[in-house]
């Protein structure tokens, strides 16, 4: 698929060849790149509803999602540092945070770069739903200040619970997804400024996930699995 993970498309069984159709059992399993250990999850037997309108039918289960988190979620793909660099949309620093959170002011009267670095904390979990399946994330976020040494200092930590949606389409012997958020959740989880209500910084978090970590997830998904 890409540096991170393979899919293996082998078949389970010696394929049925019926009057009407053949059937082939593929496994569909995606595993890390180079690192495979064995999977979590258990494939369950499904059938696809009988139709003959199509020349080809191609049906995925749960498995091949839920091993793809888990291929993505071992190479580290849900893990992303988002710096000053890196920030499509405007400059995110000590000063901005400073001005919502007073305690962050204080603790850093002096403007400095602010680098963030997203986590998940698990394995994310999959739903599959009709043409698209859900994704909820637990994960983390923790907030840095870039000192003029290039060493950085922690100003607080976050814990974020995200569900998200992906649709799915098939174009160029590929399948593709588009990856939308359907809500966010976060909560302190540690702060070296001192207490303060996380409800005051939940716009300007959603913001910068919005646009730096969704269409970074979609530019990834664009390039697609590639199918049997």
């Amino acid at each position: 698929v890409d540096d991170l993970a393979e899919v293996d498309y082998s078949l389970n069984s010696l394929p049925a060849v019926l009057q009407p159709f053949i059937d082939l059992d593929l496994k569909g399993m995606v595993v890390p790149a180079g690192n495979y250990t064995g999977s979590p999850y258990m494939a369950a037997p499904f059938t696809i509803p009988d139709q003959s309108d199509s020349m080809l039918y191609l049906a995925f289960s749960e498995y091949f999602f839920q091993t793809s988190s888990f291929a993505y979620y071992t190479a580290g793909a849900f893990n992303m540092t988002i710096a000053e660099e890196t920030c499509s949309y405007f400059n995110i620093s000590t000063e901005i945070f400073g001005s919502i959170i007073p305690e962050v002011a204080k603790y850093s009267v002096t403007p400095y770069p602010v680098m963030l670095k997203l986590m998940a904390a698990e394995i994310p979990i999959i739903s599959l739903e009709r043409d698209s399946f859900t994704v909820d994330i637990q994960g983390s976020l923790e907030v840095l200040a870039v000192l003029p040494d290039s060493t950085t200092q922690p100003l607080f930590t976050t814990n974020i619970a995200a569900n998200t949606s992906i649709s799915l389409n098939i174009f160029d012997q590929k399948l593709m997804g588009s990856l939308c958020l359907n809500r966010l959740q976060f909560s302190l989880a540690h702060s070296n400024v001192g207490f303060f209500e996380i409800s005051l910084l939940e716009n300007i978090l959603s913001y910068i996930l919005q646009t730096e970590v969704i269409p970074s997830a979609n530019a990834k998904l664009s390039k697609g699995f590639p199918l049997p």
